[in-house]
């Protein structure tokens, strides 16, 4: 049950779900070349954390703790290249969720 809560906890603030719902479509709304890297990133793409930042309108501080909380409860995934960690939604994670919702709530 605590792992519910942290997750809900998790998606109570606009901006982690803009988070999740702009990683859903990165194409869309990160339209800078390099904010995207579909197959460089291992097949797998994800956005980096600056883009994110920028779109966000936050500090880097603060959406790096948004990020970080959204990984904890397994919605994101990243993967460091370099200097720069890229993003992306877990997908399996996210469907087990809805999937929680539709059986539990």
């Amino acid at each position: 049950m605590t792992q519910q809560v942290d997750l809900f906890k998790a998606l109570s603030n606009e901006v982690r779900l803009d988070i999740l719902r702009w990683l859903k479509d990165p194409e869309t709304h990160f339209n800078k070349p390099a904010a995207h890297l579909s197959t460089n990133l291992a097949e797998k793409g994800g956005v980096c954390v600056g883009d994110i930042q920028e779109k966000a309108n936050l500090s880097q501080s603060t959406v790096s703790q948004y990020l970080a909380m959204l990984q904890k409860v397994g919605l994101l995934e990243s993967e460091r290249h370099g200097k720069w960690t890229y993003y992306r939604r877990n997908e399996e994670k996210i469907n087990e969720l809805a999937e929680y919702l539709k059986g539990e709530l």
